[in-house]
């Protein structure tokens, strides 16, 4: 059945108070998520922390379950990490590079990502290689598959950047990886929750994401996927006593699941909070969120191109819910805070965020609006008219 949308806005209290257009920085959570984290912290309040987690174990385990589903592989590869750039953290970091190792990255790549990238090349002597766009501006298939030699051991790149609403081809990328027995690392972050994700499919051997852009989960969460078959290669940066067992007086083993990826604290009311934003998203179907989601921002994109001045800058040949744009002779950290005076929420993106991309575009600065299946035609309306207004 086709997204209930009246259901779900109901089920979002945020939607009484603001036109959120925000969804690629955080999306409105549903009440669910809200009543599950916010239960757990009273719980907490009532019997002690160490107390109420031992009493919600099945459900911590259930999180662990439901993120499998959502991602298709076995909950034993799944790990939940405080966020996103920390899950891509610990598996990038758990890679033996050595000096002369090549990472293959694409141009649209995440400052966070590329920084770890730089200090790899710095501490270790790594080579990154940054393989062009296609003709649709996004990663070369082609171009990757005939830059891969005996020296290169890393595949990395983002799904859905963080400056616009391409998505590039994942499990095109997958393919040539695994024809070349290059462990494929991908960032997730602004994919999970508004489209279908199969690692089977895609082909990556590591995947993070994050909870609180388009699954609607609490802020801190994360989650790491690690394909049984490299497990056993990778040794996280830092272990703790969850990570790892301390077995005798010189020695350690490290836990036989992707959880040795985690350690010992963490947010337990948050981390319940997000199993219920996967959930909710799982009981929608990703395959309709992605429907709903990309129809609106066709639609929100068609309506800002008839503005004239106004420059849609998104790529690729697939897009998603992400939509970018300048308008001449305006600012967009100046229209940003216009648009929140208006009660609407959108966002900026600059060069230090995807540096590759917004350099080579000349691109200082743009406005990303990003909508999520709880949006609707009329909201699209309304933005664009405040936008035509400023």
């Amino acid at each position: 059945m086709p997204i209930d949308v009246a259901k779900v806005r109901a089920d979002t209290p945020g939607v009484g108070n603001i036109l959120h257009f925000n969804n690629a920085g955080a999306a409105l959570p549903p009440r669910s998520v809200v009543s599950t984290a916010v239960r757990h912290l009273e719980r907490e309040a009532e019997i002690g922390g160490y107390e109420a987690e031992q009493e919600a174990h099945g459900r911590l385990e259930a999180v662990y379950a439901s993120i499998a589903r959502l991602l298709n592989c076995d909950a034993s590869e799944v790990a939940v990490i405080e966020n996103a750039t920390r899950a891509w953290d610990m598996a990038f970091y758990s890679l033996p590079l050595r000096k002369g190792d090549r990472i293959l990255t694409a141009m649209a790549e995440y400052a966070s990502n590329y920084i770890a990238f730089l200090q790899a090349a710095k501490t270790k002597g790594v080579e990154i290689v940054v393989v062009p766009n296609d003709n649709h501006g996004q990663i070369d298939v082609a171009a990757l598959s005939r830059m891969i030699d005996e020296r290169t051991k890393l595949i990395a790149i983002t799904h859905v950047p963080t400056n616009g609403g391409l998505v590039n081809p994942a499990a095109a990328v997958g393919r040539v990886a695994r024809r070349a027995g290059v462990p494929f690392l991908l960032d997730a972050c602004q994919s999970a929750g508004q489209m279908p994700l199969d690692v089977e499919v895609i082909g990556c051997d590591m995947l993070s994401a994050t909870g609180r852009k388009f699954l609607r989960g609490p802020r801190g969460t994360g989650f790491l996927y690690v394909r049984k078959s490299i497990l056993e290669k990778l040794e996280p940066a830092f272990l703790d006593l969850h990570a790892a067992t301390w077995t005798s007086k010189d020695s350690y083993k490290l836990r036989p699941d992707a959880r040795r990826f985690e350690n010992w604290e963490t947010n337990i009311a948050a981390k319940l909070g997000l199993g219920t934003a996967v959930d909710y998203a799982l009981a929608l179907g990703l395959g309709d969120i992605r429907s709903r989601v990309v129809s609106l921002a066709g639609s929100l994109r068609r309506r800002l191109a008839d503005i004239p001045g106004v420059s849609v800058k998104d790529l690729g040949a697939e897009k998603c819910g992400i939509v970018t744009f300048t308008y001449e002779g305006r600012e967009p950290e100046k229209m940003r805070t216009q648009l929140r005076a208006k009660r609407i929420n959108a966002w900026i993106s600059g060069p230090s965020s995807t540096r590759l991309d917004m350099e080579d575009r000349q691109i200082p600065m743009l406005v990303r609006s990003s909508v999520h299946y709880y949006n609707t035609e009329q909201e699209i309306l309304r933005f664009c008219e405040v936008v035509r207004s400023l």
